[in-house]
């Protein structure tokens, strides 16, 4: 919910009124929110339309944004479009967020 990225992850409701909820500003805003009151170096976020309701036509059903970002203050953002029903894009997100938090891990 927009309180929870908010309050949670102090996310400015600025960002939320001026770019929506689902964006590539918020999903920034909540990766930096997230790895500034984590005890982690990295951190990751999603945010997405998986349906079946609250679509528009800029911003459809399998819309997700996800983001990464560290603590030494580098952040990506990318923009993803997934097929299928709820179930189906709420997986590829988190596969796509994982693989996103694997490519920021330092080699061991």
């Amino acid at each position: 919910s927009n309180e929870a990225k908010i309050e949670m992850l102090a996310v400015p409701r600025e960002t939320i009124a001026s770019h929506g909820a689902i964006s590539a500003e918020t999903a920034e805003a909540m990766a930096r929110g997230a790895v500034r009151r984590a005890p982690a170096d990295v951190a990751v976020s999603v945010t997405g339309i998986a349906g079946p309701r609250g679509a528009t036509p800029e911003k459809p059903v399998g819309l997700v944004y996800l983001g990464v970002a560290r603590r030494d203050g580098a952040c990506r953002v990318e923009r993803r479009m997934f097929p299928g029903d709820r179930g189906a894009i709420r997986q590829a997100a988190l596969i796509g967020a994982l693989q996103m938090l694997q490519d920021e891990a330092p080699a061991a």
